[in-house]
C-alpha cells in the first residue's frame, strides 16, 4: 500500500498524518486494510490528546511515512527509549536501551 509520499507503508512504520477532523497524528501503524485503502494507526501523540494511545482508522493517502531516524547522541536515545515505552513497543525498547548501553561502554571506555 502507497502512501501520499509514494513510500509502500508496512506494519509497525511510523507515519504522521491528519485525522479526518484535520488533528496531527503521530503514530505506527497497527495493521494495513488493502481492500479499503485505510491503516489502523496506533495515536502516539496528537493535537487532540483524547486519541492519544487509541487505535484510529486512517486512508493512506492521508499518511506519510516518517524517515528512520539516526540517533546520534543519548538525549536522542532517552526520549526514544520514553516513545517505546509509551508506545508499548518491547523490542525497539530492548534495541534502544542495547544502544545506550553500548554509547555507555565507549565513554567507560575512553576515561
Amino acid at each position: 500500500m502507497m502512501s501520499r509520499d509514494n513510500s509502500i507503508l508496512k506494519t509497525g512504520d511510523w507515519i504522521k498524518g491528519k485525522s479526518p477532523d484535520g488533528e496531527l497524528i503521530i503514530g505506527y501503524i497497527e495493521r494495513i486494510d488493502i481492500l479499503e485503502e485505510t491503516v489502523k494507526t496506533k495515536v502516539i501523540s496528537s493535537d487532540n490528546k483524547t486519541i492519544e494511545g487509541k487505535i484510529i482508522p486512517m486512508l493512506s493517502k492521508q499518511v506519510k511515512k516518517m524517515p528512520v531516524s539516526k540517533v546520534a547522541n543519548k538525549e536522542q536515545v532517552h526520549y526514544l527509549i520514553d516513545l517505546a515505552l509509551a508506545s508499548g513497543d518491547e523490542e525497539w525498547f530492548f534495541e534502544l536501551t542495547f544502544k545506550l548501553n553500548k554509547m555507555r561502554e565507549l565513554v567507560n571506555a575512553a576515561k
